[in-house]
C-alpha cells in the first residue's frame, strides 16, 4: 500500500495546534497496523467479512454529490462509526485526537489525523479554534460532531458556518431551542406535545427554585436545562436535602455543559423511557424511524436499549411518532435527532422530556430494524439532498438490542474505572455487531466517558434477539479495568426483563437479583490449579528442553502433592498415571484424566470426571496497592459463559489465616478514594464533628461527582487532601480521630 503522509498542506499555518505534525505512521489497514484482538466492529458470517453494519442499505443516488472530505470532531467508537460510512461513500476523513488518544483506532482509520492538545477535553476535543484550524488547513468541507463534546453546541455550529464549512447537524436555531430544556418545553407545549409538570422558569434564584420545588411537590427531579447523559440530574425525595442536591447538580452542570441553569420536574415512580428517532431535510420532509425503549438505566444513563419498544399498541406507537415529528417540525429541524418521552408505566400517560439534536449512542438498534445507515443519511442531507424514503417506505423488521460495555464497578454503585485493556475477545459464535474505539492494549482514560464498546444483536423477534444478546455477552471477554459485563448478563437473564417492558427503576428494584452472591464452582477452582501446574511445567520445559523436562514435578516411586492457596481455598493436586487428582479443602479427590494448555498459554481444556471443561485464563499480577498484596496474582477465568476472578497466593504452604489483609482500606476511621480522581471540594477540617453519612469530600472522575461520606459519627482527625489535588485509588482522604 502506498504510504500517505499525514501532514498539513504545504504552507498551511495552524498556530493553535499543539503539534503541527501528527503521528509518523502511515495509513494502514487494521491487520497491517496491529493484529486485531477482540474489540472491533465484528459481524461473524460464513459468507461475508464486511466492515460496515449489516443490511444497511445504500439508498437512491443523491442528486447532489457527497462531500469530498469531512472532519470528525470526536473520538472513540463514534468516530470509527462515521469513518466506516464515509469510506463506503468514498468520502475522505480527517480525525483529531488528544495526546492521550494518539494510538486509538480512529486515529489509524482516518485518512489524516492531527493532535489538537493534551488529554483534558477543554484543551482538545472542546477547543473550537483548534478544530476549525485543522478543518480549514486540510480542506475539509464539513464537520461531523458525533455525540457528546461539541455535538449540541450552537456556538460550535455557528462558528463552523462562519468559517464557510457545513455543520453535519441541525440549524443553530434548533440547537438553541432544544438545547434549553426550559425553552424546549415552552415550544412543545405550544405545538401540542405534552410536557412533564414542574418548574421551568428562567428565574434561577434559590428562592424561586425553592418555591418551584414546593409547587412541583416531592419526589422531584433536578435536571440541567442544557446537556444530557444523566449528568447533573438529582432525584430529591426529602425537602431537607434539596439545597445540597441543588448545589451539587448546578456544579456538575456548569462543568459538563458550561451552564448551570436547572429545571424541576415531577418524578414518576414507575416511568418508562421511550424515544423516537426522527430525521428531517431542508425541503420540509420529516419522518420517524420507529421508537426505542431505553428504560434500563443506572445513574440516569442508559445501559441496554432496544427497538422497537415492547408492549406498545399500534395506536400508541403511531401517536409517539406523530408527536415526535410535530416536535421536530416545531423548530424547523434538519438532520438526525431523537425526541425523548417519559411514560407512566401504570397509566400509559406520557410527556415530552427533551430532544437530543444529534445522533444518539443507541442509534444502531434503529439501523438494525430499519436497515438504514443513519450516518449516510446525515451526510446526504447535510450535502443538500432530500430524504430518500417517505414515512410509508420506512420498515421495521425484527427486534434489536444494544448493550453498552462500560469500564465501571457495578458492585460499587457503578463507579467508573480506568486502566489498560490487557485482554479482549469478542464473541465468535453469535451474529452480532460490535462497535468500539479501542485495541487490546489501549488505555481506558479517566479523562473521558468510560464506555469501552457497544454490543448489538438483531433477531426476528424480541425473544430471539434477547437470546442472542445473552449468548454474545456470555462469550465477550475483557480483562483490565473492571467492566459491567457480568451485570449486563444478570439484566438480560432476568425473568422480568425477559417478560417485556420494564421501568427506569428496574435496576434498584431488582438489586438483589442483579447482584447475586458469587460462588466459585468446584470445576473453576480445579481449572485454576491445573492452569498453574501446566504453566509451571511449560516454563520448565522452555528452560530445559529435553525428553524428561515435562517430568519435573513427578517422582518415581514417590507421591508428589502440590498445594495452591486460591482465595480462601486450599487446593491439593497430585499426579497419577493418567492425569491428575485434585482435592479442594480436603474434600474427596476429583479425577482429572487429561488437561491441556494451548501454545499461547491461556486456553485450557480439561476432562474433569466425565465432563469436558474449556476455560480461558488470564493472569494479572498484583501491584501490591489497594486491596491486593505484592506477589499475588489475580486469575481471570472465563468458563461456562461466566467471568470468575480468583486470587492466587504463591506461597504453597501459607497459613490460611494470613489470606485476609488487614490493610485493605475497610477501616471505618479512614476514608479513601474509590478510584483515580480530582478533589473538587473539601467540606471539613481537622477537629470538626461529623455525623454518619455526612459529605466530607467531593471528587470528580470521568465528569461524574463522587461524594465521600462519613461511615459513622465522629471527629475529623487529619485531612490529607485539598481542592484540586489528583488522588489515586485507595489514597486516604480523611481520617477520623480514634475514640
Amino acid at each position: 500500500m502506498k504510504a500517505i503522509s499525514r501532514r498539513l498542506p504545504s504552507g498551511a499555518v495552524i498556530p493553535l495546534i499543539t503539534r503541527s505534525r501528527i503521528l509518523p505512521t502511515y495509513i494502514r489497514t487494521h491487520r497491517q497496523y496491529r493484529q486485531i484482538s477482540s474489540l472491533q466492529f465484528t459481524i461473524p458470517s460464513s459468507s461475508s467479512s464486511s466492515s460496515h453494519p449489516p443490511n444497511l442499505v445504500t439508498t437512491t443516488s443523491p442528486a447532489k454529490p457527497h462531500f469530498k472530505k469531512i472532519l470528525i470532531a470526536n473520538r472513540g467508537e463514534i468516530a470509527c462509526r462515521i469513518i466506516r460510512t464515509a469510506r463506503k461513500l468514498g468520502v475522505k476523513t480527517v480525525a483529531v485526537f488528544s495526546e492521550a488518544d494518539k494510538g486509538c483506532i480512529h486515529v489509524q482509520m482516518a485518512d489524516e489525523a492531527y493532535c489538537i492538545g493534551p488529554a483534558p477535553s477543554s484543551e482538545s476535543y472542546l477547543n473550537i479554534d483548534k478544530i476549525l484550524a485543522v478543518a480549514t488547513a486540510t480542506g475539509a468541507e464539513a464537520i461531523h460532531p458525533g455525540y457528546g463534546f461539541l455535538s449540541e453546541s450552537s456556538v460550535f455550529a455557528e462558528r463552523i458556518k462562519d468559517a464557510g464549512l457545513v455543520f453535519i447537524g441541525p440549524p443553530t436555531s434548533a440547537i438553541k431551542s432544544m438545547g434549553s430544556k426550559r425553552e424546549s418545553k415552552e415550544i412543545m407545549t405550544a405545538a401540542g406535545v405534552p410536557c412533564v409538570p414542574g418548574y421551568h422558569g428562567a428565574d434561577q434564584s434559590p428562592s424561586a427554585l425553592f418555591k418551584g420545588a414546593e409547587q412541583t411537590a416531592y419526589p422531584l427531579l433536578i435536571k440541567p436545562t442544557h446537556g444530557g447523559g444523566g449528568k447533573g440530574m438529582r432525584i430529591v425525595r426529602d425537602p431537607k436535602s434539596f439545597e445540597d442536591e441543588l448545589i451539587s447538580a448546578k456544579r456538575e452542570a456548569i462543568k459538563s455543559f458550561s451552564n448551570d441553569e436547572v429545571l424541576l420536574e415531577r418524578w414518576l415512580e414507575k416511568p418508562r423511557h421511550v424515544e423516537v428517532q426522527v430525521f428531517a431535510d431542508t425541503f420540509g420532509n420529516t419522518v420517524a424511524l420507529a421508537e426505542r425503549d431505553c428504560s434500563v438505566q443506572r445513574r440516569h444513563q442508559k445501559i441496554i436499549e432496544e427497538a422497537p419498544a415492547p408492549g406498545l399498541s399500534p395506536e400508541l406507537k403511531k401517536d409517539f411518532a406523530e408527536k415526535a415529528v410535530a416536535a421536530a417540525k416545531a423548530v424547523n429541524y434538519v438532520g438526525a435527532g431523537t425526541v425523548e418521552f417519559i411514560m407512566d408505566a401504570e397509566t400509559g400517560e406520557y410527556f415530552f422530556m427533551e430532544m437530543n439534536t444529534r445522533l444518539q449512542v443507541e442509534h444502531p438498534v434503529t439501523e438494525m430494524v430499519t436497515g438504514i445507515d443513519l450516518v449516510e443519511w446525515q451526510l446526504s442531507v447535510a450535502a443538500g439532498n432530500s430524504l430518500p424514503l417517505t414515512q410509508d417506505q420506512i420498515p421495521c423488521n425484527g427486534h434489536a438490542f444494544e448493550a453498552r460495555i462500560y469500564a465501571e464497578r457495578p458492585e460499587s454503585n457503578f463507579l467508573p474505572d480506568a486502566g489498560r485493556l490487557l485482554h479482549t475477545k469478542a464473541p465468535v459464535n453469535v451474529p452480532h455487531r460490535l462497535e468500539t474505539g479501542f485495541w487490546e492494549g489501549d488505555e481506558i482514560s479517566s479523562y473521558y466517558d468510560p464506555m469501552i464498546s457497544k454490543l448489538i444483536v438483531h433477531g426476528p423477534d424480541r425473544s430471539s434477539a434477547l437470546s442472542l444478546l445473552r449468548s454474545a455477552l456470555g462469550e465477550y471477554q475483557v480483562v483490565g479495568p473492571s467492566t459491567n459485563i457480568e451485570f449486563l448478563k444478570s439484566v438480560a437473564g432476568h425473568e422480568v426483563f425477559a417478560s417485556g417492558p420494564v421501568e427506569t427503576s428496574f435496576v434498584p428494584t431488582y438489586q438483589t437479583d442483579l447482584f447475586p452472591p458469587r460462588h466459585i464452582p468446584t470445576e473453576v477452582l480445579a481449572q485454576a490449579a491445573l492452569y498453574l501446574t501446566l504453566r509451571s511445567e511449560n516454563a520448565h520445559q522452555v528452560l530445559s528442553d529435553g525428553p524428561w523436562s515435562r517430568l519435573v514435578n513427578r517422582r518415581f516411586g514417590d507421591e508428589v502433592i502440590k498445594e495452591y492457596k486460591i482465595d480462601d481455598h486450599l487446593i491439593k493436586l497430585k499426579y497419577v498415571d493418567q492425569g491428575y487428582m485434585i482435592s479442594i479443602d480436603s474434600e474427596d479427590w476429583i479425577n482429572i484424566p487429561s488437561s491441556q494448555l494451548n501454545q499461547e498459554g491461556i486456553e485450557l481444556i480439561s476432562e474433569i470426571e466425565n465432563d469436558h471443561v474449556r476455560s480461558t485464563i488470564i493472569p494479572v499480577a498484583s501491584s501490591g496497592h489497594g486491596h491486593g498484596r505484592s506477589g499475588e496474582e489475580k486469575l481471570h477465568i472465563f468458563a461456562s459463559s461466566s467471568h470468575y476472578i480468583v486470587n492466587y497466593q504463591p506461597t504453597l504452604l501459607e497459613d490460611p489465616s494470613l489470606s485476609t489483609s488487614t490493610s485493605n482500606g475497610n477501616n471505618q476511621d479512614k476514608l479513601v478514594s474509590p478510584m483515580p480522581a480530582t478533589v473538587i471540594e473539601v467540606k471539613v477540617k481537622s477537629g470538626d464533628e461529623v455525623r454518619e453519612n455526612q459529605v466530607l469530600v467531593v471528587l470528580e472522575s470521568m465528569k461524574m461527582e463522587i461524594s465521600i461520606r462519613a461511615s459513622k459519627d465522629g471527629v475529623v482527625g487529619e485531612v490529607n487532601v485539598e481542592k484540586g489535588k489528583v488522588v489515586q485509588e485507595g489514597e486516604v482522604l480523611v481520617e477520623l480521630a480514634k475514640q
